[in-house]
């Protein structure tokens, strides 16, 4: 992996929702990496010591306290406060490895505008998804890439990567679970320039998730519809006016 200097690196932001994630925080914020210039945690009303861990293994870590309930809503509240040029989703139960971040930026740096985690695509893994799970997240795949015209290989997985100006040609209005799939959808009819990125699913560590898949899997289905009603003409590719990337790399390596 190749180490670029901070001064000519853009800055990168790592937005983390959390719930009742205290015992699962020490495998996560220590191992992020040193490109990252900004760690955001948005606590979801935690009943444990989620906030207190946090600041004592990142004093620098900025605290926000969720206003709304639910993992969209979560993440709204970070998005709004971000000032990173890139921003990062990652969860906060240690399914997800921090070190992946390096590769999820140098997608961006390459000239992509969202880099999307895939657990399904060669490279990429779940230790974590149950089979009912994976048939519901293929159906849904299938469904989205039919409809959509797209080409998915994963679509409810929650790390992911984005240029912040982004922001400005999408809409993130979901509150829970489906808030994944609500921005892959978006970022793909908005004209986005994708790229997946193979990632590891781990077991989160510690703790219960509060992912239902029933419960879930039928938001997620209402959103695709809701989408697909409300879906415009494709626009033609969005065209992001910012330094060259392969600029900011060769500065940031000199």
């Amino acid at each position: 992996m190749v180490t670029y200097s901070h001064q000519n690196y853009p800055s990168v932001t790592v937005l983390i929702p959390a719930r009742n994630e205290a015992p699962n925080l020490q495998y996560v914020l220590p191992r992020l990496p040193s490109i990252v210039t900004e760690v955001i945690l948005v606590d979801g009303h935690s009943q444990d010591d989620t906030i207190a861990t946090a600041q004592r293994l990142l004093p620098d870590t900025r605290i926000v306290k969720q206003q709304g309930k639910g993992k969209g809503s979560a993440i709204r509240e970070g998005l709004a406060v971000a000032t990173g040029d890139i921003v990062v989703l990652l969860d906060a139960d240690g399914s997800a490895d921090p070190l992946e971040i390096t590769r999820f930026v140098d997608v961006l740096l390459a000239g992509n505008d969202f880099a999307k985690g895939s657990r399904f695509m060669k490279g990429g893994g779940s230790h974590d998804i149950t089979r009912i799970r994976r048939t519901g997240n293929l159906g849904l795949i299938m469904m989205v890439n039919l409809l959509f015209k797209a080409s998915f290989s994963d679509l409810c997985y929650g790390y992911n990567a984005f240029w912040r100006d982004c922001l400005d040609h999408i809409k993130i209005d979901s509150d829970g679970f489906e808030i994944e799939t609500l921005i892959n959808i978006r970022m793909h009819t908005a004209g986005l320039k994708i790229t997946e990125v193979p990632s590891i699913e781990y077991q989160r560590i510690h703790g219960a998730s509060n992912l239902n898949a029933a419960r879930d899997g039928w938001r997620i289905l209402k959103l695709i519809l809701r989408e697909l009603k409300t879906r415009k003409v494709q626009p033609a590719p969005v065209v992001i006016q910012r330094r060259p990337a392969q600029e900011m790399k060769e500065e940031a390596l000199s």
